[in-house]
């Protein structure tokens, strides 16, 4: 049976993980105006490595965070406690 308690701290979790997000967001918007700013004899092909292993680490969550993956999980579970008949 699910707890009023319990869909409290699933909600909490999911606005942790959005908020931990968003922060992460950041790096990749600051990658990718970097790639927008450049010019003719600017590297593109490294700058756009370097957007692409942001995203992939704002999604996953790299090494210590949670990422998207994370916001999901929780977003996910909050969901299912509170879908009617839970």
């Amino acid at each position: 049976m699910t707890t009023a308690e319990d869909v409290e701290k699933a909600r909490n979790r999911v606005d942790e993980e959005f908020t931990d997000l968003q922060k992460d967001l950041a790096e990749v918007w600051l990658k990718a105006e970097a790639v927008k700013s450049a010019g003719p004899t600017d590297d593109l092909y490294g700058l756009i490595e370097q957007l692409e292993e942001t995203v992939s680490k704002v999604r996953s969550g790299g090494l210590f965070g949670s990422g998207a993956k994370g916001h999901r999980k929780a977003l996910e579970d909050w969901r299912e406690l509170t879908k009617p008949g839970s």
